[in-house]
């Protein structure tokens, strides 16, 4: 997992949004119909780098929506029991800013 999270950290910064997505979705798509805070909170990291292609593609308004999805699904980092919460915690804060730089040019 740690190798995982890392490698989606790294196509974040290097703005391959739908690369990143598919990281993510590749642990979530087989067990997607559990409702587990990991499985849910993976669903929100596959809708931040959506939520980032969208932007890229200057769709800003579909960009905030799926960006709500996300926060959305965020809250369940704090309900998970797992070896790497910090390191997803640590994601998530650098997905948030990465986020908040972009959206911050068309303001």
């Amino acid at each position: 997992m740690k190798h995982t999270i890392a490698q989606y950290k790294q196509l974040i910064e290097e703005q391959k949004f739908f690369e990143a997505h598919e990281v993510f979705e590749a642990l979530w798509f087989e067990k997607r119909l559990d409702k587990t805070p990991h499985i849910l909170l993976l669903k929100g990291f596959i809708n931040a780098a959506v939520s980032l292609e969208l932007y890229k593609k200057k769709r800003y308004s579909n960009s905030k929506k799926v960006w709500r999805t996300y926060l959305k699904y965020r809250q369940y980092l704090f309900y998970i029991d797992t070896p790497y919460k910090n390191d997803l915690y640590q994601l998530s804060r650098f997905i948030e800013s990465f986020y908040t730089k972009k959206s911050q040019l068309i303001h």
